[in-house]
């Protein structure tokens, strides 16, 4: 089938869901939850094909690591689509209202966008929390997924599809692109007699593609460049946690830290501390000057500190001062997440308010931008831009805006 013919499905099954009710809309979701409980052998078979197929093709292990399902992973994928069902309903709700001079009852209320496209890579849960948020929040999806979880996402889709018909909702609800070729991707990019906003979620390469090419609007998503600043007056031990876990907890992910920004007059003693934490699962260190006349480290290079490198590897670096790693942070940094750790209230305040990204943290790993931790479910992506969503992209983000007006023969 063409991603046209898809888009056409998708737009049809859209004139549906934007009507159903909440009730409707959340026995679909306990369907795609149970039915993915009750097909999970299938799952995890599939998906291991595309693990296998992985590795000969030479994928590295943070690549694998995202691919990868297992009971557990599904289970908390099922987690997630019963978190997303008890969120509230956003469609309908009244956002504003008033009475004109000339009686007019004007009503804002939220509405869904319609069709959402969605493109990401090596990632089979984001299939599952797409759908279902876009589903909560009254669009229908159509899922263009990577090669690398073809797979995976194929048995998903199959799966929810045939779910959300035991709702009565339509299969098309959830729509995938099963072709993973250059052209399928561009077409849905150029979409936009069907489709009202596309969404990619992936790597720097993936999203600037997705940037340059599409004419179907984007919300632009998730290169996570993202920082720890340990400020003079540091908890060292503190520190030494929030960048361990920052860094190791899940390399692979957009919300891990890339670079440590360490004040001078602590740098002496906390980073020998750090180092030892970061030891323990092999942390490769790029550092400055400074730095290496403190512990042993790789040089780093300009390049070292704009990587995202998703992998075992951070770059560090000393400054002098707040202001500093401020401005360091608005030089390389992606707007994603970034934190500093500190015991002074004013250098908190100074750097919340300084720094431009979708999630600024005083005394807290950033791993914790998503959609799940912040009490939304899940998200369909983290948005780096700031129209029309940023930040964790939930049910909300994923509707828009219409006026009803009220009348009574007014004429202008």
């Amino acid at each position: 089938m063409s991603v046209e013919q898809l888009g056409a499905q998708a737009a049809e099954a859209s004139r549906v869901l934007m009507t159903a009710g909440s009730e409707q809309k959340n026995n679909g979701l306990e369907a795609i939850a149970k039915a993915i409980e009750d097909n999970q052998a299938f799952i995890i078979e599939e998906n291991q094909k595309d693990l296998e197929a992985g590795r000969q093709n030479g994928l590295t292990e943070s690549l694998l690591d995202r691919l990868m399902l297992n009971e557990g992973r599904l289970a908390d994928i099922c987690g997630a689509v019963r978190s997303i069902a008890g969120q509230a309903d956003p469609v309908g709700e009244i956002l504003s209202g008033s009475v004109r001079p000339n009686g007019l009852q004007i009503q804002k209320v939220r509405v869904p966008l319609g069709v959402v496209g969605i493109i990401y890579e090596a990632r089979p849960n984001v299939t599952v929390d797409a759908a279902a948020l876009c589903l909560k929040s009254g669009n229908t999806c159509i899922l263009r997924g990577g090669k690398e979880a073809i797979r995976s996402n194929t048995a998903l889709v199959q799966i929810m599809r045939k779910a959300v018909t035991q709702a009565g909702l339509p299969e098309n609800t959830i729509c995938l692109i099963e072709d993973t070729s250059r052209e399928s991707a561009k077409e849905l990019m150029r979409l936009n007699k069907y489709v009202s906003v596309l969404i990619p979620r992936g790597g720097a390469g993936l999203i600037r593609s997705v940037v340059e090419n599409a004419t179907v609007p984007v919300i632009e998503t998730g290169v996570g460049n993202c920082h720890v600043y340990v400020e003079e007056s540091a908890d060292i031990d503190m520190a030494k946690n929030i960048i361990y876990n920052a860094k190791t907890s899940r390399v692979s992910v957009c919300n891990a830290i890339e670079t440590m920004l360490i004040h001078k007059n602590i740098a002496q003693r906390a980073l020998p501390i750090i180092k030892e934490a970061l030891d323990q699962k092999d942390v490769e260190i790029r550092g400055c000057a400074g730095t290496a006349s403190i512990i042993p480290v790789t040089p780093a290079t300009d390049e070292d500190y704009a990587t995202e490198f998703s992998d075992y590897i951070i770059a560090c670096r000393i400054v002098d001062s707040t202001e500093e790693a401020v401005e360091h942070i608005a030089k390389y940094g992606s707007g994603h997440s970034d934190c500093i750790v500190t015991e002074s209230y004013a250098e908190s305040l100074y750097f919340t308010s300084r720094v431009d990204a979708a999630a600024v943290y005083v005394n807290a790993s950033t791993r914790f931008t998503d959609g799940g931790e912040f009490g939304l479910g899940a998200e369909v992506g983290i948005s780096t831009q700031k129209l029309h969503a940023r930040g964790p992209m939930g049910i909300t983000a994923l509707t828009s805006e219409k006026y009803i007006i009220l009348g009574t023969g007014q004429c202008r």
